[in-house]
């Protein structure tokens, strides 16, 4: 019975022992284990077990997928002071645990160090406008780097994103006004096209007006003359010569024009002769008005005549060309 008494400190040691060499490690974790401040190995996801006291846990690393926002300002081409956003994503490679925990001592500090380095060596090449296009470039710029140099460290980079381009205040202004101004001046184009399109449409629309207008007008002297020339026609009929028809005609439109006008009630004050005589003065006018018209017209067709005799024998007259 004493010797069991005895033994009971020596398990309790044992047993505490064995349970500081137990030890787990979570998922997408890795576990560095040292003996004697040696590297030993790298313990992955599970129960693992470590000598105690001779074995230690040196550090855990996270294997996961990681994302690191890197604010960079630089210079463009054209002078403009810019602030890019840069995303990286990157994760420990599992078969470098090693080079991941030993080699750096803060791989985001590395990891901004070489953003700032590519950024300012590839924007200063392009202008503002050409940051904005060709941001992907930047982005495959980055990571193309950072792979050649993080990889030696146990880092794979997995993308780099351009995710802000935040131009200067005063810059950024001076772009919503040019915005601004072109949006206005194809407004101005549009509504300028509309108003032209109004103007010619209008413009159309009065010449067919003016056009069917003429046309009813031509259309009533036609018919107007064509009835005078009936009326005339059905009056040498019963025995009334041409003058005295003419006359008839003359007076019998005047005494209509009498009777609308005094039948109108909105109708304005006209003062017209209304005697007897005014019909015959009216058709002498016009009777005087016609002979003079056709003795004019036969006086020009005798001086054109006479114009073209005169060219048609100082055209005989003229030498031919001596022949060579």
């Amino acid at each position: 019975m004493g010797s069991l008494l005895y033994l009971i400190p020596f398990l309790f040691i044992a047993f505490v022992i064995l349970i500081t060499g137990i030890f787990t490690v979570r998922q997408q974790t890795a576990a560095v284990i040292e003996r004697f401040g040696k590297f030993l190995k790298a313990r992955h996801s599970g129960l693992n077990f470590k000598i105690p006291v001779v074995d230690r846990i040196a550090g855990r690393i996270n294997l996961k997928v990681q994302q690191l926002d890197v604010l960079v300002e630089t210079k463009t081409k054209d002078d403009v002071f810019v602030r890019l956003k840069i995303s990286v994503q990157f994760q420990v490679i599992k078969e470098k645990v090693y080079d991941a925990f030993y080699k750096l001592e803060n791989p985001h500090d590395q990891i901004t160090s070489y953003v700032f380095d590519v950024v300012r060596a590839e924007v200063p090449k392009m202008k503002l406008d050409d940051v904005f296009e060709r941001k992907d470039d930047i982005a495959i710029a980055v990571k193309q780097e950072l792979n050649q140099a993080m990889s030696d460290y146990g880092y794979d980079i997995i993308k780099t994103l351009v995710t802000d381009i935040d131009p200067d205040v005063q810059v950024k202004a001076a772009m919503n006004r040019i915005n601004a101004a072109e949006r206005e001046k194809v407004a101005a184009g549009y509504e300028a096209e509309a108003e032209r399109i109004k103007i010619v449409a209008k413009a159309r629309a009065e010449a067919e007006s003016k056009r069917l207008q003429g046309q009813g007008i031509a259309d009533q002297r036609r018919e107007i003359a064509r009835g005078l020339e009936e009326s005339v026609d059905v009056l040498n009929n019963v025995g009334i010569n041409s003058q005295e028809a003419s006359a008839l005609i003359v007076v019998t439109q005047h005494y209509d024009t009498l009777q609308s006008i005094g039948e109108a009630t909105n109708t304005n004050l006209i003062l017209l002769p209304n005697s007897p005589q005014a019909g015959s003065n009216m058709l002498n006018d016009m009777i005087a008005s016609f002979v003079a018209s056709n003795q004019i017209g036969e006086e020009m067709k005798k001086t054109n005549a006479v114009k073209g005799i005169g060219a048609k024998t100082k055209k005989k007259q003229t030498p031919p060309p001596p022949s060579a």
